[in-house]
Order: C-alpha cells, then sequence, then structure tokens
C-alpha cells in the first residue's frame, strides 16, 4: 500500500475544493494526462478584506505543502524584483537555473533546461557587451555580443570550478551512454588482451575521458545539432523578430547553413535583449515571453515519448508552480500572462501546473466577466471540477481571434465568503507518496547499474569458460575448432584442430629433430607450415589435408612429442615440395590437429576435424593417426561417415582396412610383422632341442588405451607356437603410478628365476619400456648368462641403442621396421630434405651433412617417422589433384586405390589391386638384427621388401648366422 506522506485539515470549503482538484490534476496525469490550466484562486467578494486574502493564500500554501514530500515536482514562488517585468523574469530564472524542491526524491532525475540556458549565455554575453564603454553601430554590438558568445561557447557561466575528480566522476557514471559504452569496452577488452594491459588502456581512456568532458564544457562540440541550438533556429516565434536576417535554412546535413541560421537568430534576441535592459516594453514582452517558451520547451521535453531514457514512463505527475501571491507588481501577474500567451500561440500542450493566489481587489488583465455559477445544489468540489470542465471545453474558443481579450489557459476559482469561512467539520486532507513506475526500475541508475555489472561479470565468466573451454576462446572471435583437455598426467593439453594462428600446438616446444635436423625445433616446424598455408594466394586451386598426430606431451619429458615431431616435419616436406621446389598449379594446404599426448584424445580431434570438413570443402582426408589404441576404429568409422579418407602412417592395427573402406596404412601390420619375424624364430626354434619362450606384455587397463601391446601379444602368442616354441609362460607387467617406468622386477624375477630359463622372449611393450627390460635382463640372475632372443614389434624402431639404452650382452633383439629405407629408392629424397631444413635456420648456421652411402642411416631418418609421413601425403595429395584440378573428397577415397608412386624411399607406393574390407598386403617391411658384440650396440637389416612388392619373404631370404 502506497505510504501516506502528508495529513492535514480542510479548515473550509475552499481548501477542500481546490485541494481535491489539484489533486485529481496532478494524480489523473498518469492516465489521460489531462490539459493542466493556470488556476488562479481569489475571494469572489472583492471588498473581503485581507483576512480573505490570507486564507486564499494559505490554500496555495497548504496545497503546496501536501505535495512537497509526495516526489511531485513542486516549486514555490516569491515575486521579487525592481520592476514586474524584472521579477517576472527573476521568477521565470528560478525555475530553471535553481534545483526544484524535490531535486532528491523525484520519480526521475532532475529536470534540465537546456534551451534556457542558451537564453541565458544569449543574455551574459548581451549584459557583457551593453556594460563595455564606447556607443557603436548596432552592427558594431552585435559582432561584439556574438563574439563574447563565442567566448562563452553559447554557455552560461557557472558558479564553482569544473575539478578533474568531477570529471572524471561525470564521464564514467554507468547510467549514461558513455560511461555504459566504457564499461562494455572494458569488459571486451579484458576477455581478449588480459587484465594488466586492460587496466592500461582503462586508465589512458579515463584520462581522455575527462580532457574531453572538460572541452565540452567550455566548447561543446555539433553545436548546430544540439538541442537548444535546433529550436533556436527553428521555433516559429522568432521568424518574425528576425526578418532583417538570414534565418531560415536550418539542417542538420548543413553545418555552415544551420550556423548562419543559429548566428541570425542569437543576434535578433540579443538585440531585443539589449532594448529591454534599456526600457522597451515591447522588447521586455518579447523576452519574458520568449523565456517563457523556452521553459515550456524544456518541460516538454523532460515528458517527451519515446526517448531513450523512458522519460515518459517514469514521469507520470507534472511539474506544479506556486504562486502564494500574484500581482502586477510582484510580477506574479505578467508571468500567468506571459504562460497564456505563450500557450495560446502553441500547438503543444505542455505539462505545467500553476496554482496561485490574487488578491480579491486586483484582477486580472483581459479577465472577461465570469460564466455562470453552477446549481446551487452541487458542492464545492463538485463546483471547482464543472468548472474545469467548461474551461476545457472553451479552450478553443479562447484562443480563437474574437475572444482574444480573454485569459483562455487560466482557470479562476472564485471562493465566496461563505466557502472561505464554513468550517469544512475539520475534513482531513491525505496526500499519499507517488509510487515510481516499473519503467524506473528497469532504466534507474542503479538497475543500470546492476545490470552492468551482472554483464560485466557474466562477460567475465564467458570469457573465463571459453578460455577454460577453447585453446583460443576471447569474448569476441572464439575459435571452436581446438578444445582445452586434462591429458592423463593431470596436465592442460590443447586438442583439436589449428584453424586459426592463434592456437599453436607446438608452441614453446623446444625438441629439435636428430641428425641432419638438428637445431630445427617443433615450434619451426609448424611455423614453417602456417608459412606455407599463408604463401597460397587467394582463389588459387588446393586442397586441404589435415595431419593428426600426438603433438603435445608432458611437460617432463618433451621426447613424448618425438613422433609428432618427425610426422609433422614429413608432411611439410611434402608441402614445400609441391608449392615450391614443384611449384604445382594445386597448392597444398596443411592443417594439423592434435590427438594429444599419446594419441589418447583422437576422437575428440577427429569429430573437430569433420566439423572443419564441413565447413570447408577442400579438405580431402587426413593423413597420420599413426598409434593404434581402443579410438582407432571409432575414429575410423567416423571419418568413414564424414566421407574422409585415412592414409594411415604408422599404425599396425591387423583389422582397421579388414573393417573400413577408408583405411589406407603405409604400416606393415602387427600380422605380417608377426609372419616375418616367426621365419627368424623358426629357424632358432629348429636348432633347440626343447625350444621355450615367454610373452612378456604391458597389462591391459592401465587407461592409456593402448591396443598396439595388446595386438602385439595376441599376434607374438600365435608366431611362437607355430615356430616351434613351448609357451611357459604368459607374463604381464604394469606401469607406475605415474606410467613414468615399467615395473618389471617382479616379472623379470619370475622369468629368470624360473627353473629351465626360456631361450626367447617375445615383448609386447612399448619402446619407452626396453631400458628397463634390457637392464633386468642383464643384471637378474638366471637371465645375465644365457643367450636369449627378444621378439618385439615395430615400436622399436624409435629405439636409439647408444649409451641410455643397452642390450645385455648375450640378448640378440628382432624388430619389425615399417620403412624399408634401404629397400626402396628416392635417394634425392635425403639431400632435398636437408636443404629445405636448412632454410629453416637463422642465417649463417648449417646442418651436418648426410652420410654418403646410406643416407637414410642419418637419425633424422632411422625412425621411418618421418620418410612414412611424407609418402602418406604423398598419396593423398595425389589422389586429390588427378589431371592437376583439385578433387573432392570422396572423390580422393576412390583415387586411391589407383594411385601408384614410385621410386618413392621406402619402394612404390600404391594400393593398385587392393580392394575394400580385406588386407593391404603392399606395405614395406625389414627385420632388424640388434646385437652387442662389443661395447656398443649393432643393428643390422636381415630382411625386408619394398612397398608395393607383394613376394612374400621366406625362410632363405631371412637367414640367421
Amino acid at each position: 500500500m502506497t505510504r501516506e506522506v502528508w495529513r492535514g485539515s480542510a479548515e473550509n470549503e475552499a481548501a477542500s475544493a481546490v485541494f481535491h482538484l489539484m489533486q485529481q490534476l496532478i494524480d489523473q496525469y498518469r492516465v489521460n494526462r489531462p490539459v493542466m490550466p493556470l488556476v488562479v484562486a481569489q475571494a469572489e467578494d472583492a471588498s473581503a478584506g485581507p483576512g480573505a486574502d490570507a486564507r486564499v493564500e494559505q490554500i496555495v500554501r497548504q496545497v503546496h505543502r501536501a505535495n512537497q514530500l509526495r516526489r511531485v515536482p513542486v516549486k514555490l514562488l516569491e515575486g521579487g524584483g525592481d520592476t514586474p517585468y524584472e521579477a517576472a523574469l527573476s521568477m521565470v530564472r528560478a525555475l530553471t537555473e535553481r534545483p526544484w524542491e524535490t531535486r532528491g526524491t523525484s520519480q526521475y532525475k532532475p529536470f534540465v533546461f537546456p534551451r534556457s540556458r542558451l537564453l541565458a549565455a544569449i543574455e551574459q554575453a548581451t549584459a557583457a557587451v551593453v556594460a563595455q564603454p564606447g556607443p557603436g553601430s548596432a552592427r558594431e554590438r552585435e559582432e561584439r555580443i556574438l563574439e563574447q558568445l563565442g567566448s562563452l561557447r553559447w554557455r552560461p557561466s557557472r558558479s564553482g570550478r569544473n575539478s578533474w575528480w568531477d570529471s572524471l566522476r561525470a564521464s564514467v557514471r554507468p547510467e549514461t551512454f558513455l560511461g555504459a559504452v566504457f564499461i562494455a569496452v572494458l569488459s571486451v577488452l579484458l576477455g581478449e588482451i588480459g587484465w594488466l594491459l586492460t587496466a592500461l588502456v582503462a586508465a589512458a581512456a579515463l584520462l581522455g575521458l575527462a580532457v574531453v568532458r572538460l572541452m565540452t564544457r567550455a566548447a561543446p562540440p555539433l553545436l548546430w545539432l544540439r538541442r537548444a541550438s535546433r529550436w533556436l533556429a527553428t521555433t516559429s516565434s522568432l521568424a518574425a523578430s528576425s526578418t532583417a536576417y538570414p534565418s531560415d535554412g536550418w539542417s542538420r546535413f548543413s553545418p555552415s547553413g544551420s550556423w548562419r541560421v543559429i548566428r541570425a537568430r542569437a543576434a535578433a534576441v540579443a538585440e531585443r535583449v539589449a532594448d529591454a535592459g534599456a526600457g522597451d516594453e515591447h522588447a521586455r514582452q518579447f523576452h519574458l515571453e520568449l523565456r517563457v517558451q523556452a521553459l515550456l520547451e524544456d518541460l516538454l521535453d523532460s515528458y517527451r515519448a519515446h526517448a531513450p531514457d523512458w522519460r515518459r514512463s517514469k514521469r507520470t505527475v507534472p511539474p506544479v508552480v506556486f504562486l502564494p501571491t500574484a500581482t502586477q507588481d510582484n510580477g506574479g501577474v505578467l508571468l500567468i500572462n506571459a504562460v497564456n500567451n505563450v500557450r495560446s500561440r502553441r500547438s503543444e500542450v505542455d505539462p505545467l501546473l500553476l496554482l496561485a493566489s490574487l488578491p480579491a481587489d486586483r484582477i486580472l488583465r483581459h479577465t472577461p466577466p465570469l460564466p455562470p455559477e453552477p446549481p446551487a445544489n452541487a458542492g464545492a468540489s463538485t463546483g471547482a471540477r464543472a468548472r474545469y470542465e467548461t474551461w476545457v471545453e472553451d479552450l478553443s474558443v479562447g484562443q480563437a481571434p474574437a475572444a482574444a481579450v480573454s485569459l483562455a489557459w487560466v482557470l479562476r476559482l472564485p471562493l465566496t465568503s461563505e466557502q472561505l469561512t464554513h468550517e469544512h467539520a475539520h475534513l482531513q486532507l491525505v496526500t499519499h507518496r507517488v509510487r515510481r513506475t516499473w519503467a524506473w526500475w528497469v532504466m534507474s541508475r542503479r538497475t543500470v547499474t546492476l545490470a552492468l555489472v551482472c554483464a560485466l561479470l557474466g562477460t567475465f565468466l564467458w570469457s573465463a569458460h571459453w578460455k577454460e573451454t577453447y585453446c583460443y576462446g576471447p569474448l569476441v572471435g572464439r575459435n571452436t575448432d581446438s578444445v582445452r583437455l586434462t591429458g592423463p598426467g593431470g596436465a592442460e593439453e590443447c586438442v583439436g584442430v589449428a584453424t586459426v594462428a592463434q592456437v599453436r600446438f607446438a608452441e614453446g616446444n623446444t625438441l629439435q629433430l636428430n641428425g641432419v635436423g638438428k637445431g630445427v625445433t617443433f615450434e619451426r616446424i609448424e611455423q614453417a607450415i602456417r608459412e606455407q598455408n599463408a604463401g597460397i594466394p587467394p582463389g588459387a586451386p588446393h586442397v586441404t589435408v589435415v595431419y593428426a598426430g600426438p603433438l603435445t606431451g608432458t611437460d617432463a619429458n618433451r621426447e613424448d612429442t618425438r613422433k609428432g615431431l618427425e610426422e609433422l616435419t614429413g608432411v611439410y616436406l611434402h608441402q614445400r615440395f609441391v608449392n615450391d621446389t614443384a611449384n604445382r598449379s594445386v597448392k597444398l594446404r596443411v592443417l594439423t590437429a592434435n590427438g594429444g599426448q599419446d594419441m589418447l584424445r583422437q576422437t575428440t580431434a577427429v569429430k573437430k576435424i569433420i566439423e572443419v570438413a564441413r565447413r570447408d570443402s577442400s579438405v580431402v582426408g587426413v593423413v597420420g593417426l599413426g598409434r593404434n589404441t581402443t579410438e582407432s576404429a571409432t575414429v575410423t568409422g567416423l571419418l568413414q561417415r564424414a566421407g574422409l579418407p585415412v592414409v594411415d602412417t604408422t599404425n599396425s592395427g591387423s583389422d582397421l582396412a579388414r573393417e573400413y573402406p577408408n583405411y589406407f596404412g603405409l604400416a606393415a601390420t602387427d600380422e605380417e610383422q608377426a609372419d616375418a619375424v616367426g621365419l627368424i624364430a623358426g629357424q632358432l626354434a629348429d636348432r633347440l632341442d626343447d625350444p621355450q619362450a615367454v610373452v612378456l606384455s604391458r597389462k591391459v587397463g592401465n587407461e592409456d588405451k593402448d591396443r598396439y601391446t595388446t595386438e602385439q601379444r595376441r599376434v607374438g602368442l600365435a608366431m611362437l607356437k607355430e615356430s616351434g616354441f613351448a609357451l611357459v609362460s604368459d607374463t604381464r607387467y604394469s606401469l607406475s603410478r605415474d606410467g613414468s617406468s615399467a615395473n618389471l622386477d617382479a616379472p623379470l624375477h619370475a622369468i629368470c628365476g624360473a627353473e629351465r630359463v626360456p631361450d626367447a622372449l617375445y615383448f609386447a611393450g612399448r619402446v619407452e619400456d626396453v631400458n628397463t627390460l634390457m637392464s633386468g635382463l642383464g643384471q637378474t640372475a638366471g637371465c645375465s648368462d644365457k643367450a636369449i632372443t627378444v621378439f618385439t614389434g615395430d615400436d622399436l624402431t624409435k629405439a636409439r641403442f647408444d649409451d641410455a639404452t643397452k642390450l645385455a650382452d648375450k640378448v640378440t633383439l628382432y624388430y619389425g621396421a615399417l620403412a624399408p629405407m634401404s629397400q626402396g629408392g628416392g635417394r634425392a629424397f635425403y639431400e632435398d630434405s636437408r636443404k629445405a631444413l636448412q632454410s629453416l635456420l637463422p642465417e649463417g648456421r648449417q646442418l651436418p651433412a648426410l652420410p654418403k652411402e646410406r643416407p637414410y642411416e642419418d637419425r633424422l631418418f632411422t625412425s621411418g617417422q618421418t620418410v612414412i609421413s611424407y609418402q602418406a601425403t604423398a598419396a593423398l595429395y595425389a589422389a586429390a589433384t588427378r589431371s592437376d584440378n583439385p578433387q573432392s573428397a570422396a572423390e580422393t577415397w576412390a583415387t586411391l586405390y589407383s594411385v601408384a608412386l614410385h621410386d618413392m624411399p621406402t619402394g612404390t607406393i600404391t594400393f593398385r589391386g587392393t580392394i575394400p574390407y580385406t588386407d593391404q598386403r603392399v606395405h614395406g617391411l625389414d627385420i632388424v638384427e640388434v646385437t652387442r658384440p662389443g661395447p656398443d650396440a649393432r643393428s643390422r637389416s636381415v630382411c625386408g621388401r619394398a612397398a608395393g612388392d607383394r613376394t612374400p619373404l621366406t625362410r632363405a631370404d631371412c637367414r640367421v648366422p
């Protein structure tokens, strides 16, 4: 319920009638915005005397007190001045230059009076010029007045100084447009450039805003577009007063023409103000009415509909002015006449409501005889209301030329002596606080501030969320093709596709290539691919290949990313060959996709690849995915459904080609490797009386998703049995809690402590576990003095049998190498690769030379990762550019079955003769023997076949000494 703010007694019937009329006009303004009259209350009996006048004046003051605390904008005026003109003018200035009484408790912010302030500036300039000595001509005085206005910057001077702090606070108030924009921009910058740079930008912006505000207070920009200037140049009331000036032609699109109009009309007003100061009655009337018109225009603008701040919805009560006593001497009558005259000339209805009392022995100028009294049986309140309704009905007639002598906007309330003296049964008069509207709550300073704070907080939260979710997640322009995930060790890694320059998987990775690539870092290779992409001219025909590999690892061991580095190097080398060396008409664009450490996040990466391929039709397929995990089949199926072929590098899974027609592998499968190693194992078994063997494999369920070791265990068991070994143990080992080392002590003690130590051991593990295995075999009793043959898979290709990894003295190791470079051709590839990598080094640095006879034995190429990824990229590019025209992903998929690339480093890269859902028996393979005849390990190729050679290996090909 609305709170009561005032209660008083109606001392007589007149007080009750006037009170209720005023409250109805005020309270009904929200409903239908009635026409606001100039209410003049007066004792009807001209001889009533001072007592009656005092009662009427008391009624005005009582209504004033009743509305003072209820959020109605009120102003009590006390006339005073040397002349009626000056008194009336001072009251108008009091309304526009001094705070209204409800300034701090009004429904909405205080009124502003820009038009009145402009007239005040003209008055100040005129007064300053008139006070100067020297007669001068009218033209000279006009020019001096305009110069003085320019020095005032068309604003009246203010008391007090505008400090930097005041300007700063005013500039960033959140309820202002500029303050809201300032806060919004800061929130955007905070998400884009971080808090430190944002703080510096904010400090500079605040300083700039303070300076601009001080300058605009002194010299307002776009003067001709200001509301006050537009009003001065377009109001019709000044047209007749400035006929001798070029006073027509204002336009918001014509600054110079508009400026001429403003100056002309300002000069005309200044001339009249000067004449008014000299005592010209016509000029005084003009000046006063122009001031009143500016006042009413400003008030009307404060209630304007469709304003951005919803002011019309916020202000539901009119401004009310009280004149306790209006006489000719105190300027009250002159003010009422001026408001009436201005309203009669204007077509707008302003919201000003005025209540004045007039002494009984005075009359308003041009007041006609009163209309007939209402019926005698009507109550006092009804009579006042009836007079108002009659006044409204006669309003248009009152403005007609025939009735020009009447004050059409004045509503006279003649109060009889009986009404003024008859007590009204001590009737209680009550006023309640005017409620603020919903628009005030929605658009108030507190609401706007709260909304901005919430928006800012939401911006911070969203920005933080996007930064934590995406590898590049600013508030604006975030890239969703790569996301941040937590790796197996708890470290955060970026997974997905790098489609923007800000996403760099190898950023800060200083891991260097081996051999002739020494000095070339992972980060430099990734940057070189971006440079190649940027070098493709816009609109040039091109195809896009996505390399997917393990591009991130643990911070503690950068070697985790060597596979990704070497494979990505091979992709880059072929991209450079296509775009620069061969200068093909169809360029090769490469996107990198990170599957996470050890490819444990490859499902996420592949889903992002598919999203990119849907947007970019130039994507023709995927190279990489070279680690066999439990997700390998899933991601290959996803790519199949998306219509994307996969040219795999080093994934030796046996079943992928059988299950997915879009899978094209360059690596010999685990079964092919086991068949080849079995040729050697069979020969060794034949030489033993009772050959026995064990299988040592990693445990499954260690959450590393590794399927390679499971496959190796399966093919190893089958191979040993087929070769004639009796399987005496199938032992598994686990990893340490942090996954950094293998727990081989217990398994090796069990194997080496058996009644008979086995002759052969098939190791179904990863290369990182070999150090521990060899150390254990060389130090554990039972195995240290036993000649043992160890068979393993292709992961040993990445091993370096140097000081870091050595064989036990009596151990012979056999493994399959997926890149039989000794069997292939393409010898120019190695020197070309060296030259390409040389260009990535700073000027003046040189790479070492390649081995002359066997360049593939350089440490850059021995693992085969670089060579295989080069060949995989070449195969996919060849299928995607048939007849030197770019093809779609579907056409590339179909064309892969007919690709044949001869004279490649490992042989002929081809899938001719293969069909979907069958084994692809076109893979190259080397069987490598590693022994330790002396202080260092020695490797040799026992047998092998080049890629594309379908001839199966035999025991005759793979003889062992």
